[in-house]
């Protein structure tokens, strides 16, 4: 194997990695103030597009973890960065909350749903039946489809809720027309990510829980990878697929002294 660059800048996933179930991961806050304190460029990553950076600053603050605003980023911010570079300054009717649309207006897109030229998908807890069909009316007119991550389900404490990947699916299924997804395992979200930091893919590694979203979307952009065990992975599920992490570690605490 060839061997790879000493680690300069770290990408991390949220949920599984620094937190699990609204608790921080034991480590994670030594791992965040670590990465500070270095001064090495990171950032800590996410799919769900629902919240903004700030507020997801906020939330990691009430539990221990002060991540600057700055340092997060979401499956929206990497859409907006997409959309802007694809086709800058243009309309979308957008299905989501504050996290999507900030980032699109910050991006100057214009929300409408008089001809725009994207139907854009993200997270909510409130879909609307109204609004879907909307969705696919205008993806029927010609507006392109796209969605902000394919995760099918996401957590509540009363179990699994319909997630974008499975309202996507609800919009194919009514218009034949396929979504591009734009957050991991896209390789382009940890692409605009590294581009973000100023970081470079040979260089920097991704730290995550999941295998088909985090380690993929690390090793398909170039990068070392860290599967941790404190999500939804297990030891024993790692064979059941056809690639692998770099690295496999119990949690984030084994990381630290990496930084």
């Amino acid at each position: 194997m060839t061997e790879r660059k000493p680690i300069e800048s770290w990408l991390t996933d949220m949920d599984g990695v620094l937190m699990h179930e609204g608790v921080p991961v034991p480590g994670a806050d030594r791992f965040i103030t670590k990465l500070r304190d270095s001064g090495r460029p990171f950032l800590v990553l996410t799919n769900n597009s629902i919240y903004t950076a700030r507020d997801l600053h906020a939330r990691l603050n009430r539990i221990g973890l002060e991540v600057p605003a700055e340092n997060i980023w979401t499956s929206a911010l990497a859409t907006a960065t997409f959309l802007n570079n694809q086709h800058p300054g243009g309309t979308a009717y957008v299905i989501g909350e504050a996290g999507l649309t900030t980032a699109l207006h910050d991006a100057g897109y214009v929300m409408t749903d008089l001809n725009p030229d994207f139907v854009i998908l993200g997270e909510t807890r409130t879909y609307s039946f109204e609004a879907l069909t909307k969705a696919i009316r205008l993806i029927n007119d010609g507006a392109r489809f796209i969605a902000t991550n394919p995760d099918n389900t996401g957590p509540s404490p009363a179990g699994a809720l319909p997630a974008t990947g499975s309202v996507a699916a609800l919009i194919t299924k009514a218009t034949g027309k396929e979504p591009y997804f734009v957050g991991k395992p896209n390789p382009l979200m940890m692409r605009s990510a590294l581009n973000a930091i100023g970081a470079h893919s040979e260089s920097s590694a991704m730290i995550g829980d999941r295998m088909d979203t985090d380690v993929l979307a690390g090793l398909e952009a170039g990068m070392e990878t860290f599967l941790v065990l404190t999500g939804l992975t297990s030891r024993t599920d790692i064979d059941n697929y056809p690639y692998r992490p770099t690295n496999v570690v119990d949690s984030i605490a084994d990381i630290v002294d990496l930084v």
